[in-house]
């Protein structure tokens, strides 16, 4: 009879079962979450050693560009659309996977696409010419600067601040590199992009590092224990059944 009971809540329970899944839902999506104290100790196991990955291989490329003056435009451009097309299909695959909403799923679709192609365009360029290359770096440089500050800008609080500070270094950048041009050659302006571009990439490794360190001791964390309803106390189904 216990199990009777219990099998008749199931219809009753079925939306709260759903509401319970919600911030085990959110926990796994990894980057995408504001903090990396609300992801699931499970997911943070698998996520930290790949931000370290990550940090590390930018770290790796940034000093490679700085120090290969013939190639070291190609190899940064290659890289960074390298990660771009990576990305861009690992978020087609998760807009396919059916795990998302459907406006999260489009707004996936969206963005892997746009990942895709524009780091298939800049790995042609790359693979082309060093010449190219450092031209892109170039125009890429103070273009990507003003489009993350004026995007910081939006928020409020700290990121409005570091918003603001990008918009002064996207100006005196793009005057460092419009004087280089004019006054040297814009070959060497190319150069100083590439310099430039390759410091930002080695900056934003330290976040990831901050971001890994973290994760890891959520990770060191014991997984919630489950709790199973009163109702179903001594029932069959208690060990897990009805949420399966």
């Amino acid at each position: 009879m216990t199990g009777l009971r219990c099998l008749s809540k199931r219809p009753g329970q079925g939306a709260g079962a759903v509401r319970d899944t919600g911030p085990v839902a959110s926990g796994g999506t990894g980057i995408l979450t504001s903090s990396t104290e609300s992801m699931a100790p499970e997911v943070a196991r698998r996520t930290w050693p790949r931000w370290v990955g990550l940090a590390v291989a930018m770290l790796v490329v940034a000093v490679a560009a700085v120090l290969r003056d013939d190639a070291g435009a190609r190899l940064l451009l290659g890289a960074l659309d390298l990660f771009l097309v990576v990305r861009g299909a690992l978020l087609l695959r998760g807009a396919a996977s059916g795990t998302m909403s459907a406006t999260m799923a489009g707004r996936a679709r969206g963005l892997g696409a746009v990942a895709v192609a524009v780091g298939a365009g800049g790995l042609v360029v790359a693979l082309a010419s060093e010449a190219v290359a450092a031209a892109v770096l170039l125009v890429a440089v103070p273009v990507l600067l003003l489009l993350a500050g004026g995007a910081l800008l939006g928020r409020g609080g700290t990121a409005r601040r570091g918003g603001q500070a990008l918009l002064v270094w996207a100006v005196l950048v793009t005057g460092l590199l419009v004087a280089t041009g004019v006054g040297q050659s814009w070959e060497r302006a190319g150069n100083v992009a590439t310099v430039i571009a390759a410091l930002a990439v080695a900056a934003l490794a330290v976040p990831l590092l901050v971001g890994a360190s973290g994760l890891r001791a959520v990770a060191a964390r014991p997984a919630p224990a489950r709790t199973v309803p009163a109702a179903c106390a001594g029932c069959a189904c208690g060990a897990g059944g009805c949420g399966a």
